[in-house]
This record gives structure tokens, C-alpha cells and sequence, in this order.
């Protein structure tokens, strides 16, 4: 599961990741755009429910300078020894560059750098590196994690899938369709062990069909017009589909390019229907291959209206079984 939740203070997510763990969720993963930074909520979850597997999906290379995302990623990894997975990504010129007033230039050989960079300090070796986007001299981390975490890698196109499948221990997938996975899982090839795919997948357990479709042509208006996410829509074959939206996007109106946006794409994007229906298309990402299928919940009119009972049943039939 996707955390934090909406809507619940950081101090309350204790009974929240309980309710994960019971319900049968294994993993919780942490995300960082403009809400809670990507380390707190599982630092959170590293004391209070010591069984689960945490990670980032992810934290962007830009935002924060090389030695301090490793210092970062090496405190929450000898916080939970073994649970702790780091994901980085390039993020988004908006985030970046709009939001943390740095320079969005060379994504691709940015993350490469800094995953290359993450790869040797949190095995405790002393970084003395000029690669092409930074230089780092003598860095060492004081407090190495006795079992360094794996580095994944948020991937879109062919050229992130396969650097992230020659140098990272994983992969992050996100906004693709269960029926994607297998172009997407093509271009990674034969895994090497211990190698992990995730994918981010949007749900919102609702049986009203209309609001579910019009929060996900919202969030698609948002997140697919984004450069690098239209480019990987055109690659998964897409483009015909989404053209009138990115055109009507581009001339400002912003309620032309989400009626644009088709049912079924809304539907095979954004996950809708009963908790347990959400469950059962959720769990066809697996079939295609995902290893690690991380559910990302969005606010429904019975998550807006039923406080904290409506999440925590939400959570048990999402979950679909008390775990042992």
C-alpha cells in the first residue's frame, strides 16, 4: 500500500499500518511529491509494525544532493536491517525545477550517476568520484547499514528500463495498464536474482462508476500530459488515444482534454469498483508479472463521508485475508 493516507495525521498512522498488516499488505511504500517527504512515513512504520517491508517510490535524484540521500537511505536501512528498499527516479521539471528551484537537465544521466553513487556509498565505500552530472570527493558514511538496502530504479521508456535492469536491483513501473506490463517487462529481459519489479496501481474502491472516472480523468489530465508520461503513453502504443486530449490540453482547455480521455482507458488506468473487484484486477499485474504490486488508494464518496471505520474496512477487503 501506498503511504501515508489522505486525510490522516502522520501521529495516527500507527493503527493504520496495524490495520495493513492484519488485513495481509506486506509492503509499505512511501512516495514524495508535495505532501509528507518519502523518509518519515516509513520511519514511522520501521518502529511500529516491525514485520513490514518499507520502501520509496520514489525519491527523486534532484532534490537532494548525492551524500544526503545516501545518509538518508542508510538511516532507515539500519532503522529496519533488511525491510528497506530504496527507489529513486528522475521525478518531473514541476517538482524540480518549479517546486525545489533546481536545474532539470540530463534526467537520464543524472539517475544514472546518482544510482551508480548510491550503489557504492551504501556499501560503505569511500566515494571519490567526477561523474558526468556531479563530482563527489571522499564521502564516506559514517553509519554504513550493516545490510545496505537494493537501489530501484523508476523506469518509463526503453532506455530507464535498461539501465535499471543492468544496474539496479529493481524496477518501479506507473501509470500502465496490467495489459502494459509485459511490453514494459520486455525491454528488462531476464531478471538477474533478487531483482524486483513494482508497480504504483491506482484504485479507488467505489461502485459509483462516475465519480470513479471523473477523479481518474483528473488525475490522467495531470499526471499524462506531463512530457515524459505522454512519451511512454506514445510508446505503449497509445498516441491515437490520447491525442485529442493532448491537444486540447495544449490550447487550455482543460475540460475538453479530460472528455477527451475514453471509459476504458479510464477503467484499465484507474482501478474501480468494489474493494474486492479492485483487488482481483490489482492482482492481474502479478499474472504479468509484477512482483510487488503496490496499491495507491484515492478518496471515494464513502472514504469522504465514513471516517476512520470506512478506511479500516476499505483496507481488510483490499488486504482480502488476515495474515498469521
Amino acid at each position: 500500500m501506498t503511504v501515508p493516507m489522505g486525510g490522516i495525521p502522520l501521529a495516527d498512522h500507527g493503527a493504520v499500518y496495524t490495520a495493513l498488516d492484519r488485513a495481509g499488505f506486506t509492503d509499505l511504500w512511501s512516495s514524495e511529491v508535495a505532501g509528507a517527504d518519502a523518509f518519515t512515513p516509513l520511519a514511522l512504520a520501521a518502529a511500529w509494525t516491525p514485520r513490514l517491508r518499507l520502501g520509496t517510490a520514489i525519491t527523486p535524484v534532484f532534490t537532494r544532493g548525492p551524500g544526503l540521500l545516501a545518509m538518508s537511505a542508510a538511516a532507515l536501512a539500519e532503522t529496519a536491517p533488511g525491510r528497506f528498499a530504496l527507489g529513486i527516479g528522475a521525478s518531473s521539471p514541476v517538482l524540480v525545477r518549479d517546486w525545489n528551484a533546481r536545474e532539470f537537465t540530463e534526467p537520464f544521466r543524472r539517475t544514472r550517476d546518482v544510482l551508480r553513487f548510491l550503489k557504492a556509498a551504501l556499501s560503505g565505500a569511500t566515494v571519490d568520484e567526477a561523474y558526468d552530472t556531479f563530482t563527489v570527493r571522499r564521502f564516506t558514511l559514517e553509519r554504513p547499514p550493516a545490510v545496505p538496502p537494493p537501489v530501484l530504479l523508476a523506469a518509463l521508456r526503453p532506455g530507464m528500463l535498461r539501465l535499471a535492469a543492468a544496474e539496479a536491483d529493481g524496477v518501479i513501473l506507473n501509470w500502465l495498464a496490467a495489459s502494459d506490463v509485459p511490453q514494459a517487462l520486455g525491454v528488462v529481459g531476464e531478471r538477474k536474482p533478487g531483482f524486483d519489479v513494482v508497480a504504483r496501481i491506482f484504485v479507488c474502491p467505489t461502485e459509483d462508476a462516475s465519480y470513479a472516472r471523473t477523479l481518474g480523468r483528473r488525475l490522467i489530465t495531470s499526471y499524462l500530459t506531463v512530457p515524459a508520461y505522454a512519451e511512454f503513453h506514445r510508446w505503449l502504443g497509445r498516441a491515437e488515444v490520447f491525442d485529442p486530449m493532448w491537444r486540447a490540453w495544449a490550447a487550455g482547455d482543460r475540460r475538453g482534454a479530460g472528455a477527451a480521455v475514453p471509459d476504458e482507458v479510464v477503467d484499465a488506468l484507474v482501478l474501480h469498483g468494489s474493494p474486492e473487484h479492485c483487488r482481483s484486477e490489482a492482482l492481474r499485474y502479478a499474472e504479468a508479472g509484477v512482483d510487488v504490486p503496490v496499491l495507491a488508494l484515492l478518496p471515494t464518496p464513502e472514504l469522504n463521508t465514513g471516517g476512520p471505520e470506512a478506511l479500516l474496512d476499505v483496507i481488510g477487503r483490499l488486504g482480502g485475508g488476515a495474515r498469521s
